[in-house]
C-alpha cells in the first residue's frame, strides 16, 4: 500500500501495541520509535526518538484499562507531537474510555465523555478514530473531526460463516441485552438475515454495573440466540440475559460485543455462563490470564489501517460506516 503524500508517522502508546503493529503490517510503515518510562514518583515520561515535523501523525491508544495512565499517557504523546511541529495529530482510539457517562442520568453527575472531548482538544488532538461508541451523541462533544467506525459488520460475517445453515433454516435470533441497543442489534440482524428479540431490564443507577432481567420480547423457544452488545465489562448484565434465554427455552445462546472490557468478576461469570461462543474485536488487548476456550477474538485491525490510509490521503470514508461495505480483492471486509 502506497502512501507517498504528506509524511505519515504511526506512534503507539504502551496500552495496546500488538495492535498498532498490525496495523503497521497491513499499511507496510513502520512504528514511530518512542520511549515511554515512569519516573520515580509514576509520573509518565516520554522520548520521541525521530523527527515528526511536518508529519501526519497517527497515535494509537485504546483509554482502556488502567483508563487513567492511558489517558494519560494518550494526552503526554499529543503534547509531545504539538511541540515538535507535527503538522496533525490523529488520535486512534479503538475504544474510548469514560464513553458511559454521556449525559446527566441524575443530579449532580459529571459528563465524562465531554469532560475527556475537552481534554483531547485541548492537548493538541486534530482528529479522532474510534469505534462503536457508547453513545452516537459523543461524537458531537467534540469540536473536531470523528470517524466513527463499526465492529458490528466484522462480528456479523463471523456468525453468518458459523451459523450459515441455522440462517438459512431461520433458527437465529438476534437478542439485544437491553431496550437501549435496538438499533445496534437491528443492523446486526440484518447484516445476518435474522429475527430480533429484546431483553427488557432494570438497572440499578444507585449501584454501577447492576441490573436485573425483567422480561424477554419476542419468540426464542428453541432458537439459536446471538446476544449482540457494544461493550462487556463485568459481565453481569450479558450473563443474566444468557441464562434468562435458556429459562424461556433458547437452543443454545452465543454472544459477541465490540469491546471486551472484562473487569471485576467478568472472567468468573464467563466461565459459568451458558454461552457456547463469545467474540469480541481486540479492540482492547486480551491478556493470557483472560483467555478462555470460549473467548474469541477478531482482528478489527485492517478497519482501522484502511481508515488511516483514507484519511492520510484525503479520501472518503463514508464507505466504511456502511453496513455491507464493498469489498475489493485481497480485502478482509
Amino acid at each position: 500500500m502506497d502512501i507517498s503524500t504528506r509524511p505519515i508517522k504511526i506512534i503507539s502508546g504502551s496500552a495496546h501495541e500488538g495492535f498498532a503493529k498490525d496495523i503497521c503490517e497491513f499499511l507496510r510503515l513502520p512504528l514511530l520509535e518512542r520511549k515511554i518510562f515512569r519516573f520515580s514518583d509514576g509520573e509518565i515520561g516520554l522520548a520521541v526518538n525521530e523527527s515528526v515535523r511536518g508529519t501526519d501523525v497517527f497515535v494509537i491508544q485504546p483509554t482502556c484499562h488502567p483508563v487513567n495512565e492511558n489517558l494519560m499517557e494518550l494526552l503526554i504523546m499529543v503534547d509531545a507531537l504539538r511541540r515538535a511541529s507535527a503538522w496533525r495529530i490523529n488520535a486512534v482510539a479503538p475504544y474510548f474510555g469514560y464513553g458511559r457517562q454521556d449525559r446527566k442520568a441524575r443530579p449532580r453527575e459529571p459528563i465524562t465523555a465531554k469532560l475527556v472531548a475537552n481534554l483531547m482538544e485541548k492537548a493538541g488532538v486534530s482528529r479522532v478514530i474510534s469505534a462503536d461508541l457508547h453513545a452516537g451523541q459523543i461524537q458531537g462533544f467534540f469540536d473536531i473531526p470523528v470517524d466513527h467506525l463499526s465492529g458490528i459488520p466484522l462480528l456479523a460475517t463471523h456468525f453468518k460463516r458459523l451459523l450459515k445453515e441455522e440462517l438459512r433454516e431461520g433458527q437465529v435470533v438476534t437478542v439485544s441485552p437491553d431496550v437501549g441497543g435496538v438499533v445496534r442489534v437491528r443492523r446486526f440482524a440484518e447484516l445476518i438475515n435474522s429475527e430480533i428479540a429484546i431483553v427488557d431490564k432494570r438497572r440499578s443507577y444507585s449501584t454501577a454495573n447492576k441490573s436485573e432481567v425483567m422480561s424477554i420480547i419476542g419468540d426464542v423457544e428453541g432458537k439459536i440466540a446471538i446476544l449482540v452488545d457494544d461493550i462487556v465489562d463485568t459481565a453481569g448484565s450479558i450473563v443474566h440475559a444468557g441464562e434468562a434465554l435458556i429459562e424461556r427455552g433458547a437452543a443454545k445462546v452465543y454472544a459477541c460485543a465490540v469491546h471486551g472490557v472484562l473487569s471485576g468478576a467478568a472472567i468468573e461469570r464467563i466461565k459459568a455462563s451458558p454461552f457456547v461462543d463469545m467474540v469480541f474485536t481486540d479492540t482492547i488487548p486480551l491478556p493470557e490470564e483472560k483467555r478462555l476456550p470460549v473467548i474469541n477474538s477478531l482482528s478489527i485491525a485492517p478497519l482501522f489501517a484502511e481508515s488511516i490510509r483514507k484519511v492520510h490521503e484525503e479520501q472518503s470514508v463514508s464507505m466504511l460506516f456502511q453496513s455491507k461495505p464493498k469489498r475489493r480483492q485481497g480485502e478482509l471486509f
